[in-house]
């Protein structure tokens, strides 16, 4: 599975380069996600620019990678979303469980939220 990379000083952005979210995707997702939180990451923004479709079965595993990351303190936003991948979401209800940005910008403010959150929430305990 091919990903194009950029680390940012807070965040990292994960962009998959093929059209259709898949479980070989989603879990490469996983993976790479495990990889970069040993090397220091704790928030990634999931670029699905490409993606124009998935499998359904698929999404469940990005609920699942969405819900790992929140246990562990870190913040997942996905952006980019095409139409069909949004449909297919909404259809699924799955619309309301993921952080979804419209817009890259957008991803980024989330990201920057849930870090001054947890810092605030760090500082009175």
């Amino acid at each position: 599975m091919e990903f194009k990379i950029d680390t940012k000083p807070t965040y990292t952005v994960i962009t998959p380069v093929d059209a259709r979210i898949d479980a070989n995707m989603t879990a490469a997702l996983g993976q790479k996600c495990e990889e970069l939180a040993t090397s220091g990451t704790s928030n990634y923004i999931i670029d699905l620019q490409h993606c124009t479709s998935g499998d359904n079965t698929s999404f469940d595993d990005l609920v699942q990678m969405h819900e790992n990351c929140y246990n562990n303190s870190q913040s997942l936003v996905f952006t980019g979303l095409q139409n069909g991948v949004m449909q297919q979401l909404q259809e699924l209800e799955l619309d309301n469980v993921l952080n979804i940005a419209p817009q890259m910008i957008e991803a980024i403010d989330i990201i920057s939220m849930e870090i001054l959150e947890r810092d605030l929430f760090n500082e009175e305990e």
